[in-house]
């Protein structure tokens, strides 16, 4: 397909520039990232929350491109998700335009992602400093244990770089196993998922447990995580592209195209299938990224682009008759996340 260049014109073929933070720089402050968007202006008054805190820790820390600007976010992001988990591991999801926490901390989504930010921050952020803040802020929240297979899986993407870099690391590993303990024994061949309807973040349960096979060195684990992730994209494309499960979800019997599509779930096809080619070597994994991002290029089910290429915002949801026109945080760093994997994996230029 053809690809618009930031600026105008067509992108040479192999070639992904740069990706662009301009929104994100848009959508945060002092204090955090605000969660939602009314076009491309941020909606103050809904204030933010952890999980896309969260998944703004994960894209300034893999931003190859380590400017001022993009440390000086990590910074804030990583601040934000401190002083949301408390002493005893408990997260707080909520904080409005004040700085007031409006919920109870509890275990749920936003502390699995909390647990994979700041694992991934405490072993791959060029900053020292920031690698130590953030592995205090990972072992404060890993001391807890979660019960929701998605709320773990988010949990295990931070825990097992965690462990690799530290085998000795007992929370990390007791997460790891704890998720492996909740997979079933025999998914069945027919529908090989361990729930049964694909709901939400798919990719990042596939990816889960390939990590949870690397880190704790069980090849049939790697395997299972393997064949599901095979499933999931075999499932989940249409025609040559991408066409993932909507909000409603999908089981066994619905293969038809759904809507409204949300960024966050291509985004996690892109992550798991780097986990896949990181297990394997296998260079035909990368195609899924190609998927991912051709996707928000706009080979998608309504053929048209996902993300504003001159700022990086990414639309909220793909409807049967076009996109969602707000550009809230989670679909801008769907957007990006997959952004930089495409200029990693993809660009001419990067290898």
């Amino acid at each position: 397909m053809t690809r618009l260049r930031p600026g105008g014109g067509t992108a040479t073929p192999g070639h992904v520039d740069p990706p662009r933070y301009g929104h994100l720089q848009r959508l945060t402050d002092r204090t955090g990232v605000f969660e939602h968007a009314r076009y491309d202006v941020p909606r103050r008054a809904h204030g933010y929350c952890v999980d896309d805190v969260a998944r703004a820790l994960l894209v300034t820390v893999r931003a190859p491109e380590q400017t001022d600007i993009v440390r000086g976010m990590t910074a804030t992001y990583l601040g934000f998700l401190g002083s949301a988990v408390g002493p005893s591991g408990l997260a707080h999801n909520r904080m409005d335009v004040d700085g007031l926490w409006t919920d109870e901390a509890s275990v749920g989504d936003w502390w699995g992602r909390t647990v994979w930010a700041t694992g991934i921050a405490s072993v791959h952020a060029v900053d020292p400093s920031t690698r130590r803040a953030a592995a205090a802020v990972f072992d404060r929240a890993a001391q807890r244990d979660a019960i929701a297979l998605h709320t773990v899986a988010f949990a295990v993407l931070g825990a097992g770089p965690v462990l690799l870099a530290a085998p000795s690391h007992l929370a990390a590993r007791r997460i790891l196993e704890r998720f492996a303990a909740m997979l079933p024994v025999d998914p069945g061949s027919a529908w090989p998922w361990p729930e049964d309807r694909l709901r939400y973040a798919n990719g990042s349960v596939a990816e889960a447990v390939i990590v949870t096979g690397r880190a704790l060195n069980d090849r049939a684990i790697v395997d299972r995580g393997l064949s599901m992730l095979r499933f999931l994209l075999q499932t989940e494309t249409r025609s040559g592209h991408l066409s993932v499960t909507g909000t409603e979800g999908r089981g066994p019997a619905e293969v038809e195209a759904q809507f409204d599509q949300q960024p966050i779930e291509v985004a996690a096809i892109g992550d798991a299938c780097v986990a896949a080619f990181a297990a394997t070597g296998d260079p035909a994994f990368i195609d899924g990224v190609r998927l991912a991002w051709a996707w928000f290029e706009g080979d998608n089910d309504s053929g048209i682009p996902m993300i504003d290429l001159e700022t990086g915002a990414g639309f909220d949801g793909l409807e049967t008759t076009g996109r969602n026109l707000n550009r809230g945080a989670e679909s801008t760093l769907a957007a990006l996340a997959t952004w930089q994997l495409a200029r990693r994996f993809l660009s001419l230029s990067a290898a």
